[in-house]
């Protein structure tokens, strides 16, 4: 990563507190899911004579709690929409943009793989822990549930989900040997190390996964949040979204 890349893991390291604002730099707010593209969009807008850009990666309704409580950030990216409408009066009017879409996915340890045909082979005893993003607040969390009700999974297999704070916190759940499946992102396994993808919900079945953006009106840097989400919206950011697993809006 290049020195004009800031990086800060707040949602990871369950810290509550805002970014602090640079001179000069764009704060950006968003779900950590986005880590890998955004750390990769970040340098290549360095690299094209954009603005320095500070990242706060976290669960998305962490940091949409941070930015109804003031923080200093210029540029909010939701894993969904319920997110960015929470905190529709902070947002700077006709500023929102949707990115790209995602999907959900079951995530197992690399060195114990597995291939699953369906969702419902979660019910396997062999899968006695499942790590999922709280189902009360985190947006990953959230359209899993929505997902495993819809197939009438979710009752079935509470006993066995270990709820945790963000979607990669449960994919480090299976990554460490503390779960045996997790269900997250279908992005978060491709930049996993120790998971493997054991089964992917198809975009048709499962729930509806956008990621929207907009500026923040309390952001010091307005000229530069407008910047950015011109170029997020550009050519040359849709090829690091797709790159990283991203789908694009149709």
């Amino acid at each position: 990563m290049t020195a004009r890349v800031v990086l800060t893991l707040l949602g990871l390291l369950a810290a509550g507190a805002a970014p602090v604002a640079q001179r000069g730099a764009v704060v950006v707010s968003a779900a950590v899911s986005l880590t890998e593209a955004m750390q990769r969009i970040a340098q290549a807008y360095a690299a094209a004579g954009g603005d320095r850009l500070v990242l706060n990666l976290g669960a998305s309704n962490t940091l949409a709690r941070q930015i109804s409580a003031g923080a200093r950030v210029d540029v909010f990216i939701s894993a969904d929409e319920a997110q960015m409408d929470g905190v529709r009066d902070d947002l700077v009017p006709g500023s929102r943009v949707d990115l790209v879409a995602n999907q959900l996915a079951i995530a197992v340890p690399s060195d114990r793989p597995r291939h699953f045909a369906s969702a419902r082979d979660l019910a396997q005893s062999a899968i006695r822990r499942i790590a999922i993003a709280d189902p009360a607040a985190v947006p990953a969390g959230v359209y899993a549930r929505a997902y495993l009700e819809r197939i009438g999974l979710w009752a079935t297999l509470q006993p066995k989900l270990v709820p945790v704070g963000s979607v990669r916190l449960a994919l480090a759940a299976v990554e460490h040997g503390a779960a045996d499946a997790a269900i997250v992102y279908r992005t978060d396994i491709a930049a996993a190390r120790g998971a493997r993808e054991a089964y992917a919900v198809a975009a048709e079945d499962g729930p509806r996964i956008v990621y929207p953006a907009a500026a923040v009106r309390t952001g010091p840097n307005q000229a530069g949040a407008q910047r950015l989400l011109a170029f997020l919206r550009g050519p040359e950011s849709a090829a690091i979204f797709e790159r990283a697993g991203f789908r694009p809006l149709r």
